[in-house]
Order: C-alpha cells, then sequence, then structure tokens
C-alpha cells in the first residue's frame, strides 16, 4: 500500500478515474496491526483498486471529513466522491473486508 503524506497527496489520490482504497489507520491502533497482517493477499486478489493509506493521527481533518470515527477504516473513492465506507467495527476479520469489496459495484 501507498502511503499517502500530504494534503495534496490525498486530493489528488481520491480524485482519480478509477477507483481507489484509502486505508486510515494510527501507529498505536492494535485492530490495525492486526488488519496488517490479512491483508496484503486481499490488496493482490482486488487489484481493480489502487491502494493507499493514510495516518489518521496525521490527517485529523481530512479523517473529520469523512467521518473516520474509528480504525482501521477502508474508504472508496472515484473522481473526489467517497463510494463506500467500511467501519472499524466492521473490519475485524478477512471475510469482513472480502465481503466488503465484494459488495461494492465500482
Amino acid at each position: 500500500m501507498k502511503e499517502i503524506t500530504t494534503v495534496e497527496q490525498f486530493n489528488e489520490t481520491i480524485g482519480k478515474d478509477r477507483p481507489v482504497i484509502v486505508k486510515f489507520y494510527a501507529t498505536w491502533c492494535p485492530d490495525c496491526t492486526r488488519m496488517n497482517m490479512f491483508i496484503d493477499p486481499i490488496v493482490e486478489k482486488y487489484s481493480q483498486y489502487e491502494w493507499y493509506q493514510i495516518n489518521r493521527d496525521n490527517f485529523p481533518d481530512i479523517a473529520d471529513q469523512y467521518q473516520v470515527l474509528g480504525i482501521p477504516s477502508l474508504l472508496i473513492f472515484k473522481n473526489g466522491e467517497k463510494l463506500a465506507h467500511l467501519h472499524s467495527a466492521n473490519a475485524k476479520t478477512p471475510e469482513d473486508v472480502t465481503n466488503f469489496l465484494e459488495a461494492q459495484t465500482v
């Protein structure tokens, strides 16, 4: 996953005309660490998306703007619009993430 390090990079990333997934995380988050242990095969399987991650603690205004209240959260964007949001409570297992991605029609 590519790391987003600036607001400009975030805006450029979500503005793409193909769907992108942005994972919001924090370094202190145990659920984020758990997701990191199972996410790589999912990223490979769903390669129709470009995958990015952003540290929620470094960009609280962006997290607030997109209602990221828990982490990890996966958000799908296209052309600057948020299309889908997998909230942290529903992102605990590989099956949770896979079911979310299978339900998308982008």
